[in-house]
């Protein structure tokens, strides 16, 4: 059986890991944030840029394109994207849990037909 002074220095060191552990767990969940909006929204383009390929236009909805993995619908629920006139808007409404804030440079966006986004970096984004 444990003493009782021990049961107390037991139970303090639990609480401060508890305690420290909550900034670990939330940097943590933003680094998966950042990692899984970033692998989504990069992926989305992919299969909307493939699709233009094959058929000539941009999809009327991310539901249209073609021959996707198992795990690339996924991203459907990350994304949300909008035809427009000329090219597409692409916004991402989620990384892991929550949204991710983010930034390309200018030339990632080069070939592209994104014309509107809430990620930055975009030139001559109309959000």
């Amino acid at each position: 059986m444990m003493t009782n002074a021990l049961s107390k220095i037991l139970s303090i060191l639990l609480l401060i890991l508890a305690l420290s552990g909550c900034d670990m767990v939330e940097g943590l969940q933003e680094e998966s944030d950042q990692k899984f909006g970033d692998q989504h929204f990069k992926t989305a383009i992919a299969l909307i840029e493939l699709h233009k390929v094959r058929t000539g236009a941009y999809p009327e909805k991310f539901s249209d394109i073609q021959y996707t993995g198992d795990w690339d619908m996924i991203v459907a629920h990350s994304v949300s994207y909008k035809k427009l006139e000329e090219g597409y808007e692409l916004n991402i409404v989620r990384g892991w849990v929550g949204t991710p804030e983010l930034s390309y440079p200018e030339d990632f966006w080069s070939g592209l037909g994104v014309r509107k986004t809430n990620v930055s970096g975009l030139t001559n984004n109309t959000p």
